[in-house]
């Protein structure tokens, strides 16, 4: 099972759209918050749509966060984070109060634009380009007028080192972070069409 692709299931998400995206590119690919499937993934995907603490409940009642930690920071296991899933592998949300998964130093905040911006609501909902940081495997090839769907309220705040790429809504945000095995992106590639499948594809081939 070592090329297999789990997607996590611990009750938030689409998980069925991004099955079926991942099917689509030719993936062995399956839904699971079974922990012998985790055990045995040789990639992870942690989907995720609604409030931050929500999200982590759920995953820690699940019972698979120490698994899940073992495999992708002490196995280098690669793991793609979407949306929400991107959101908890930093260390907690200004939405709530519950710690996150901690991978990734940076927090969670909802959009606070400058005085006088004019025009903005949030949620930010629609499609949107993205700006490169620097060079990454996961955003490797995309053309820079590729657009990505986006649904969220909050975003996550790091450091410039494990940006790899921010999108402008009132400012610039990170829209895909990428640090070794670990890559996060706050659009939705499953809804992002073909440059959501080039995103997933990179995930798959340069992990």
């Amino acid at each position: 099972m070592a090329d297999r692709v789990v997607v996590i299931d611990y009750g938030v998400g689409n998980v069925g759209s991004v099955l079926n995206i991942l099917k689509r590119i030719g993936a062995d690919a399956v839904i699971s918050g079974r922990e012998e499937d985790i055990a045995t993934a040789g990639r992870l995907i942690l989907p995720g749509i609604g409030a931050f603490d929500n999200g982590m409940r759920r995953l820690r009642a699940t019972g698979l966060v120490p698994l899940l930690h073992e495999r992708v920071i002490d196995a280098g296991v690669p793991l793609l984070g979407i949306c929400l899933g991107m959101q908890l592998l930093t260390q907690g949300s200004e939405e709530g109060v519950e710690p996150g998964l901690g991978w990734i130093d940076g927090d969670v905040v909802r959009f606070h634009f400058p005085e006088g911006t004019p025009g903005l609501r949030v949620p930010f909902i629609g499609w949107s380009t993205i700006e490169p940081c620097r060079p990454t495997r996961a955003l490797k090839g995309i053309p820079a007028d590729a657009e990505f769907y986006f649904v969220h309220s909050y975003h996550v705040r790091c450091s410039s080192d494990v940006v790899a790429a921010q999108t402008d809504y009132g400012y610039p945000f990170a829209s895909a972070i990428e640090k070794d095995n670990i890559v996060g992106v706050q659009f939705h590639p499953e809804k992002s069409q073909r440059a959501g499948m080039a995103v997933l594809r990179n995930f798959l081939q340069r992990f």
